[in-house]
């Protein structure tokens, strides 16, 4: 199974099912259509692989996701010189309800979403009982990223005290859809959504394996709920949920910040990564962040003096760069065109239990010094004595910057993005305009038309 991946497509109530060895040639193509792709085991987890699949896609966590937050969040990091105009109005943050990546981003969202339902309503067919532990486990993780991904982007930030009744996303935990009748359904609000991303989580840790291959196990359900417990303030569970993968979870720090990068292999740190092989996937992140000598555009996504400047002499992350034949600075880490997506690293899970110690004054599993240290010394940045809030602010934009984080990090403490406070309308994606005119229970974000 260490050398096996299997790709799924759904496409209009078809299932296009595809194996393929991450070093060979790709087995051909069969079709299964709706009727029998949940009549056994084996189909079942077709289906689960498949969401994987688009779960991963460039439209998802196969690059652009982690490439609005950068463009989204950005005010001074880094320069956007694409020809995209759908990414440059995200850049601008002059976002209209049309726009295609928008539109793609949650069409594709939903799609995996409806095939964990599927999955979730059909789990009588699976016999064996780890199996069907497992399935569930992963598909419950699988729709928990989905939908945390789309409040985060389409609602307003979660605001720890407050009763956010603020609108977040529709929740649709059932395939048992007549299609033949009225398919409008309401936005939940973005309370409803996280409590049910949490609940998702909570259970696929208690169903998954400690070690899963490629896929999610009990740790990737862990490093995920710990990031969104510390997008939603609560810094408590965000603390043991962090301080249990950093303990339990056998992952290690790669020996060199450069490691931890490029690979075609998942590394030591990976708690959760998008696959990619010249066989297979996409990594959109490649796409713009890359220069065409390494499979990119040439470099859409440039880096700015700014950035730089968080960096000194010593640290070897303010070297981790090249330039492109215009001059322009990139990114090193993604210069591999078919190196995997590195969702969860755990290098952020020490960032999450330095800031949950340091804002409850505690110091489990360590004390917020020696974890923010911990990935300063791979660095070979100098050890800091004491840390504040700023410095882990920092250290997160250091560590994990063009990563997926910048657009987040900034609303959950409430910062600014240049004249644009952490709350504004300009911050949130609008509902695509398709799905307003197909929903007419849809209400549209303030702002949009």
């Amino acid at each position: 199974m260490k050398n096996i991946k299997y790709i799924i497509l759904a496409l209009s109530g078809f299932f296009l099912v595809t194996s393929c060895d991450r070093q060979l040639d790709v087995t051909p193509e069969q079709s299964i259509v709706t009727d029998k792709a949940i009549s056994t085991p084996e189909n079942i987890n077709n289906i689960l692989i498949g969401t994987y699949a688009i779960t991963g896609r460039a439209d998802f966590l196969g690059g652009d996701v982690q490439m609005y937050a950068d463009l989204l969040g950005n005010s001074n990091y880094l320069y956007w010189y694409g020809t995209y105009a759908s990414l440059r109005n995200i850049y601008t943050k002059s976002i209209v309800s049309d726009n295609a990546y928008v539109r793609d981003t949650w069409q594709y969202a939903y799609k995996a979403i409806y095939q964990t339902n599927v999955i979730l309503d059909n789990l009588n067919v699976v016999t064996d009982a780890d199996d069907k532990k497992r399935i569930e486990g992963e598909a419950k993780f699988l729709r928990a990223i989905n939908y945390f991904e789309l409040v985060r982007f389409y609602g307003k930030q979660y605001v720890a005290g407050t009763n956010n009744t603020q609108l977040g996303v529709p929740i649709v935990l059932d395939s048992k859809i007549d299609f033949s009748g009225d398919l409008s359904v309401a936005r939940n609000t973005v309370e409803e959504v996280y409590a049910q991303v949490i609940k998702d989580l909570t259970e696929a840790i208690t169903k998954l394996p400690s070690d899963n291959s490629y896929y999610a196990d009990e740790y990737s359900a862990k490093a995920l709920l710990a990031r969104v417990y510390l997008q939603k303030g609560d810094y408590v569970n965000a603390r043991a949920l962090a301080n249990d993968v950093i303990e339990n979870s056998g992952k290690s720090l790669v020996a060199t910040f450069e490691g931890a990068f490029n690979t075609g292999e998942n590394t030591s740190e990976d708690l959760f990564a998008m696959q990619v092989t010249s066989q297979s996937g996409i990594n959109d992140l490649n796409t713009f962040y890359a220069d065409e000598i390494y499979g990119g555009r040439g470099g859409d996504v440039a880096v700015r003096d700014e950035y730089v400047d968080l960096f000194e002499a010593s640290d070897v992350r303010g070297d981790f760069f090249y330039y492109n034949g215009y001059g322009d600075r990139l990114t090193t880490k993604f210069k591999n065109q078919f190196g995997n997506l590195h969702v969860i690293r755990l290098a952020e899970m020490y960032l999450i239990r330095a800031e949950a110690n340091l804002t409850l004054g505690t110091s489990v599993g360590a004390t917020p010094e020696d974890d923010v240290n911990e990935i300063r010394n791979r660095a070979h940045a100098s050890s800091l004595s004491t840390v504040t809030q700023a410095d882990i602010m920092e250290e997160r934009s250091r560590e994990l910057g063009f990563e997926g984080f910048l657009i987040h990090d900034i609303k959950r403490t409430k910062g600014s993005v240049g004249s644009l406070s952490w709350n504004s309308d300009k911050l949130v994606f609008p509902i695509p305009l398709r799905e307003m005119q197909v929903n007419n229970k849809l209400v549209q974000n303030p702002g949009y038309n």
